[in-house]
Protein backbone atom coordinates (compact mmCIF):
# COMPACT_ATOMS: atom_id res chain seq x y z
CA UNK A 1 0.00 0.00 0.00
CA UNK A 2 1.32 3.41 -0.65
CA UNK A 3 0.49 6.22 0.51
CA UNK A 4 1.03 9.97 -0.90
CA UNK A 5 0.78 13.00 1.24
CA UNK A 6 0.32 16.53 -0.10
CA UNK A 7 0.71 19.49 2.38
CA UNK A 8 0.18 22.55 0.93
CA UNK A 9 3.36 23.90 3.12
CA UNK A 10 5.61 21.73 1.23
CA UNK A 11 7.13 22.96 -2.46
CA UNK A 12 6.36 21.02 -5.30
CA UNK A 13 8.83 18.67 -6.14
CA UNK A 14 10.67 20.68 -9.24
CA UNK A 15 11.27 18.59 -12.71
CA UNK A 16 14.66 18.64 -14.20
CA UNK A 17 16.07 21.92 -15.27
CA UNK A 18 16.09 23.02 -19.39
CA UNK A 19 19.60 21.85 -19.16
CA UNK A 20 19.45 18.68 -17.41
CA UNK A 21 17.28 17.49 -20.15
CA UNK A 22 19.26 18.67 -22.80
CA UNK A 23 22.05 16.76 -21.63
CA UNK A 24 19.56 13.42 -21.16
CA UNK A 25 18.84 13.95 -24.25
CA UNK A 26 22.49 14.08 -26.02
CA UNK A 27 23.65 11.07 -23.41
CA UNK A 28 20.17 8.79 -24.81
CA UNK A 29 21.56 10.08 -28.47
CA UNK A 30 25.09 8.92 -27.71
CA UNK A 31 23.76 5.42 -26.28
CA UNK A 32 21.20 4.79 -28.99
CA UNK A 33 24.39 5.29 -31.57
CA UNK A 34 26.36 2.91 -29.84
CA UNK A 35 23.90 0.23 -29.49
CA UNK A 36 22.92 0.38 -33.49
CA UNK A 37 27.08 0.72 -33.60
CA UNK A 38 27.53 -2.51 -31.74
CA UNK A 39 25.02 -4.16 -33.55
CA UNK A 40 22.89 -5.23 -30.45
CA UNK A 41 19.58 -5.03 -32.31
CA UNK A 42 20.91 -6.66 -35.31
CA UNK A 43 18.01 -9.01 -36.65
CA UNK A 44 19.28 -12.58 -36.99
CA UNK A 45 19.49 -14.38 -39.93
CA UNK A 46 17.83 -17.72 -38.56
CA UNK A 47 14.36 -16.10 -37.93
CA UNK A 48 14.10 -13.35 -40.66
CA UNK A 49 11.66 -10.48 -39.42
CA UNK A 50 11.97 -8.63 -42.91
CA UNK A 51 12.42 -5.32 -43.80
CA UNK A 52 10.11 -4.11 -40.88
CA UNK A 53 12.23 -5.83 -38.70
CA UNK A 54 15.11 -3.68 -40.27
CA UNK A 55 13.37 -0.43 -40.12
CA UNK A 56 12.11 -0.66 -36.91
CA UNK A 57 15.53 -1.22 -35.10
CA UNK A 58 16.31 2.40 -34.84
CA UNK A 59 13.28 2.88 -32.73
CA UNK A 60 14.27 0.15 -30.29
CA UNK A 61 17.77 1.65 -29.73
CA UNK A 62 16.54 4.79 -29.64
CA UNK A 63 13.86 3.39 -26.61
CA UNK A 64 16.47 1.19 -25.18
CA UNK A 65 18.98 4.38 -24.66
CA UNK A 66 16.29 6.59 -23.58
CA UNK A 67 15.30 3.41 -20.42
CA UNK A 68 18.96 3.66 -19.88
CA UNK A 69 19.35 7.33 -19.01
CA UNK A 70 16.33 7.21 -16.91
CA UNK A 71 18.02 4.59 -14.96
CA UNK A 72 21.02 6.32 -14.38
CA UNK A 73 22.94 6.00 -17.75
CA UNK A 74 26.71 5.82 -17.82
CA UNK A 75 27.09 9.68 -16.31
CA UNK A 76 27.75 11.23 -19.76
CA UNK A 77 24.63 13.35 -18.81
CA UNK A 78 26.30 14.31 -15.31
CA UNK A 79 29.22 15.62 -17.04
CA UNK A 80 27.58 17.51 -19.66
CA UNK A 81 25.21 19.25 -17.35
CA UNK A 82 28.59 20.00 -15.12
CA UNK A 83 30.49 21.37 -18.45
CA UNK A 84 27.55 23.74 -18.91
CA UNK A 85 27.13 25.10 -16.27
CA UNK A 86 30.81 25.84 -15.58
CA UNK A 87 30.81 27.62 -19.20
CA UNK A 88 27.31 29.22 -18.31
CA UNK A 89 29.55 30.80 -15.05
CA UNK A 90 28.14 28.34 -12.29
CA UNK A 91 24.45 29.39 -13.04
CA UNK A 92 22.64 26.53 -13.34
Amino acid sequence: MTLTVHSPHLPAAAGPSPLRRSAEALESAFLAEMLKSAGVFRPSDTIGGGEGEAQFVSFLADSHARAMVARGGIGLADSIEGALIARQGGQA
